[in-house]
């Protein structure tokens, strides 16, 4: 078992920027990929980015490249998600996710371990 445990959702402005944590426990973290994926009221869940067990390759929904940077660090059994130039349209409920594949984070709504989600509301 994986438990996943995200921090760092709130309020923000429009263009503002906000740092999410995902603190893993049980299983060896550095033998997963890691994915954040997200979903805004009325909407399906969906990927948002995801990171190998090494750290490279990273993966990002097309929407958010160059403003998300998704990061970990084994040694702390935590993995990141620095979300810049934030928009209206990035509020939603983040998840982080724990699988032994990185293909199925990046391409299904499939993951071994879900977090219980943490708002994020960006007003415009």
């Amino acid at each position: 078992q994986v438990q996943l445990v995200e921090s760092g959702g709130g309020l923000v402005q429009a263009g503002g920027s906000l740092r999410l944590s995902c603190a893993a426990s049980g299983r060896i973290f550095s033998n997963y990929a890691m994915g954040w994926f997200r979903q805004a009221p009325g909407k399906e869940r969906e990927f948002v980015a995801a990171i190998s067990w090494s750290g490279m390759p990273v993966y990002y929904r097309d929407s958010v490249k160059g403003r998300f940077t998704i990061s970990r660090v084994n040694a702390k059994n935590t993995m990141y998600l620095q979300m810049n130039s934030l928009k209206a349209e990035d509020t939603a409920v983040y998840y982080c996710a724990a699988d032994l594949y990185l293909d199925r984070l990046q391409n299904s709504q499939a993951a071994d371990y879900w977090g219980q989600g943490t708002q994020v509301t960006v007003s415009s």
